[in-house]
């Protein structure tokens, strides 16, 4: 048997209104996981822009240099498949599931143009921003090739 909330439905505990606001407040830059690989990557000496505008999805980070870019993805606004942080909310269940699929479908539609477009596309999960996804990462980024991407990166 587990624990948790996964297996209930809990009652939210804001009114709709406020639930509004709190959602409305959630970053989509500068996220604890984006400064994570951020300053690792900068510690490796990597140089890179943020957030090219003007690039398809705007990826997190830019390696010019590199033809690359790296979007750190939330596991539940991107559905990490198989991830504990990526579980369907059980309120709401028609809006977030259209929700998340279309994040997940315009996710796979942007690497495809990015990738149409020469760029090498990698996606590190927010729960693989630790030790051995950032060591991953490097080794990635250091063999500059187009292989397989080791676990927590594609």
């Amino acid at each position: 048997m587990s624990s948790g909330f996964g297996h209930f439905a809990v009652a939210d505990v804001f009114d709709r209104t406020k639930r509004s606001a709190v959602m409305a407040a959630i970053k989509g830059k500068d996220t604890k996981p984006e400064l994570t690989v951020r300053r690792f990557l900068h510690s490796l000496g990597y140089r890179f822009r943020l957030h090219g505008s003007e690039m398809p999805g705007r990826p997190d980070i830019v390696l010019p240099r590199l033809r690359t870019v790296i979007f750190v993805h939330g596991c539940f606004w991107h559905q990490h498949r198989d991830c504990r942080f990526a579980v369907m909310p059980k309120t709401n269940v028609s809006f977030w599931s259209k929700k998340l699929e279309a994040n997940s479908a315009r996710d796979a539609r942007n690497s495809a143009r990015l990738r149409r477009l020469g760029w090498r596309v990698l996606t590190i999960w927010e729960c693989h921003v630790g030790e051995k996804g950032l060591r991953q990462l490097a080794r990635k980024l250091a063999g500059n090739s187009v292989a397989a991407a080791p676990a927590g990166v594609r």
